[in-house]
């Protein structure tokens, strides 16, 4: 079989291409060479920018694949790009998605299923909440363009997925702080409940889609089982790795003011999906694994690999807002 793996280099990417290659697969991974991943020899690989057609369709070349995985699919534009190139020429398409489809879905309810899809979506927003918006229009934009081209597609809606190789280092920023002994800031107010993904599940399902276990032209989500509050989650995190819960309670408003979100507390967001499963659990009688499996191992791949994760250079302002001890 041969694949082709649209972006592959971080996050997921690597272990789908790992996985592809156990498969058997003959596979080739188009990217634009600026995050370098580790692949053996015997992966192919091709360079270019997906957003010029001519850069795609050169690197491609008279090329034709049984199974194309797109890990980096944004855009409408992108989407219409990729489906002249490869036209005619791929199996089956199995691309990444995202909740956040259902979030700009007028009226849609929590927890989203793939029914919900269709309907009018929310006007244009005014900032903070653009970028959010912008990306959920965006990926529904890529989903209706590929169908609208006729394209072989599977698309895979996912929530935020939790994995060792996760490149915001959400798991990281909450054990940071735990570890230093002071208090997490979350925004006052409710929260989402969270409802993730481990980004294992989220291979193992990108691979049998691959394997053509799943039909085209068909849209599943997946996720976790479990829905967890903040506080929850917070409190097994803390306890996994032997640590006091301690939070403090700061206007939302003020913690976006000074740019202290989402790094202080990147699972206090209001963009974040919840994803009812049952379609694809019925459909392939699939297991997804739940915090109380996967948070171990992340707790442990964080204790091995101990480099502070990007936003707890601001640590000091954060503890900055807090009232002095006496």
């Amino acid at each position: 079989m041969k694949a082709l793996v649209i972006g592959g280099t971080r996050n997921l990417g690597p272990s789908i291409v790992e996985n592809l290659v156990a498969m058997g697969c003959q596979t080739s991974v188009f990217h634009r060479g600026v995050t370098q991943a580790a692949f053996g020899p015997e992966v192919e690989r091709l360079y270019g920018d997906r957003r010029s057609e001519a850069q795609l369709g050169a690197a491609i070349g008279g090329r034709d694949f049984d199974v194309v995985v797109d890990t980096t699919l944004y855009t409408g534009p992108d989407a219409e790009i990729t489906a002249r190139v490869l036209s005619g020429r791929v199996g089956r398409y199995v691309a990444l998605s995202t909740g956040q489809v259902y979030l700009v879905r007028i009226g849609a309810k929590r927890p989203f299923r793939e029914n919900d899809y269709e309907g009018p979506v929310m006007p244009r927003p005014e900032d903070p909440d653009l970028p959010s918006w912008r990306y959920g229009i965006e990926k529904r934009a890529a989903e209706d363009a590929m169908r609208d081209a006729g394209f072989p597609a599977i698309w895979l809606r996912m929530p935020m997925v939790n994995s060792e190789r996760d490149p915001y280092g959400r798991i990281a920023e909450y054990l940071a702080r735990l570890r230093d002994g002071g208090p997490i800031l979350v925004p006052e107010g409710p929260h989402l409940g969270l409802r993730h993904l481990y980004g294992e599940d989220a291979v193992a399902a990108v691979c049998y889609a691959a394997a053509g276990h799943v039909a085209i032209n068909t849209a599943w989500n997946l996720s976790q089982d479990e829905e967890l509050s903040l506080d929850e989650f917070l409190r097994l995190l803390a306890t996994l790795d032997g640590r006091d819960l301690r939070t403090a309670a700061v206007p939302r408003q003020t913690l976006e003011e000074r740019g202290l979100l989402p790094m202080c507390s990147p699972f206090s967001g209001q963009w974040m999906s919840a994803l009812d499963n049952a379609k694809w659990k019925t459909a392939f009688g699939w297991r997804f694994v739940g915090p109380d499996v996967y948070l171990p191992k992340l707790v442990e791949h964080y204790a091995a690999n101990p480099r502070p994760p990007e936003g707890y250079g601001q640590r000091a302002k954060e503890l900055a807002l807090l009232p002095p001890t006496s």
